[in-house]
């Protein structure tokens, strides 16, 4: 076997591992969430409203996360999702206000819904492609881009708008938001059937594998074949598909549109992601992890609401929920950085070290 056929096994254990490490750590960090609200608020906490309630709430920030972890595992980030998914949601309830979507029913409502917001994620995907160009052909930072762009889609949004809430959607649209099926909310099951699909294309599909050694070592995979700009354009479409499919379930379940929702969503994304086990400098995260992220921190939020903790103290859980996850993961990379043998003089450097000057987006 060739040096770069073992460095590539090498990569592809050491992520397994590290997979297999954070899966099991939220696991654990998720059961002693699960038995200590239940022990605190016996009967409460454990019911089956209160799941339902968790269940309602998922699927809004676990969409935004699962876009945020797209864009780490290039090595990039998106900010501007939460944006995104208010013009979803703009676009679809403009779109129902003028065609008097309040007042149809039967399968006129249900053919309004599905054209609509076929329209609010088409939207979706042209700030996604947008995006996508300013990082991939025009070679913007990627932090730097999707603040620009953040900027710029909330601006689109108010001036829409005038800054006031839009309404007027039918029963047909709202049920996506509101309505269960046998005791699990119909969001739910969407957002379970998005991260299954996003976890194909991650897991068993060549873009996944291209997006993960780009996010890797862009120089390197660069020269193994790989058209970086087109995978990093494919990149922020993901990302702002995911986003919009989030601004559909907001506006559903809120059943309404705002330019500013969600304005706290953009940070606690990106908790859940850090927490699922995404590598910010890119290369590595799981769809299964920020599933169960965002399950986790739902779960403390709920229990903060029963135990009638104010949301700045679940602000600051968030916190040091995410500290100790980062301290953990620098102790454990410095333990295993000192146990790694030192490279032999005759073979090469690792691939994965790249200067920060050589990481270029083409």
């Amino acid at each position: 076997m060739t040096m770069t056929g073992l460095d590539a096994t090498t990569r592809r254990v050491v992520g397994v591992l590290q997979e297999r490490r954070s899966l099991s750590r939220l696991l654990a960090l998720a059961l002693a969430v699960l038995i200590g609200f239940s022990v605190l608020s016996p009967g409460v906490f454990s019911s089956v409203i209160n799941f339902q309630t968790i269940a309602f709430t998922v699927p809004e920030i676990g969409l935004l996360s699962l876009a945020i972890m797209v864009a780490m595992l290039t090595g990039g980030i998106d900010l501007s999702i939460v944006s995104i998914a208010n013009l979803t949601a703009l676009t679809t309830a403009t779109l129902f206000v003028a065609a008097g979507g309040a007042e149809a029913t039967g399968g006129h409502a249900v053919l309004l819904t599905v054209l609509f917001v076929a329209a609010g994620l088409l939207v979706a995907l042209l700030a996604g492609l947008f995006n996508g160009f300013l990082v991939a052909v025009v070679g913007v930072t990627p932090i730097l881009a999707t603040l620009g762009t953040m900027q710029l889609y909330n601006g689109i949004a108010v001036a829409w708008t005038g800054g006031e809430a839009l309404y007027g959607m039918p029963d047909a649209f709202l049920a996506i938001g509101i309505n269960t099926v046998a005791l699990i909310p119909i969001s739910f099951v969407t957002f379970v059937l998005v991260a299954v699909a996003l976890a194909v294309l991650l897991d068993r599909s060549p873009l996944g594998t291209k997006l993960r050694l780009v996010g890797a070592n862009p120089t390197a995979a660069r020269f193994s074949g790989i058209r970086n700009r087109r995978v990093l354009l494919t990149t922020y479409v993901v990302t702002g598909l995911l986003a919009g499919i989030a601004g559909v379930l907001i506006a559903s379940r809120a059943a309404s549109a705002s330019p500013d929702y969600g304005a706290s969503y953009l940070l606690l994304a990106i908790v859940v992601a850090v927490l699922g086990g995404t590598n910010p400098y890119g290369g590595f995260g799981t769809v299964l992890g920020v599933v169960l992220a965002a399950v986790t921190l739902e779960m403390v939020s709920s229990g903060f609401n029963i135990m009638r903790l104010s949301p700045f103290e679940y602000t600051i859980a968030q916190g040091l929920i995410l500290v100790a996850v980062m301290v953990l993961d620098a102790v454990h990379r410095r333990r295993r950085g000192r146990a790694a043998p030192p490279p032999r003089p005759e073979d090469p450097a690792p691939s994965g070290v790249v200067k920060e000057e050589m990481r270029e987006p083409g």
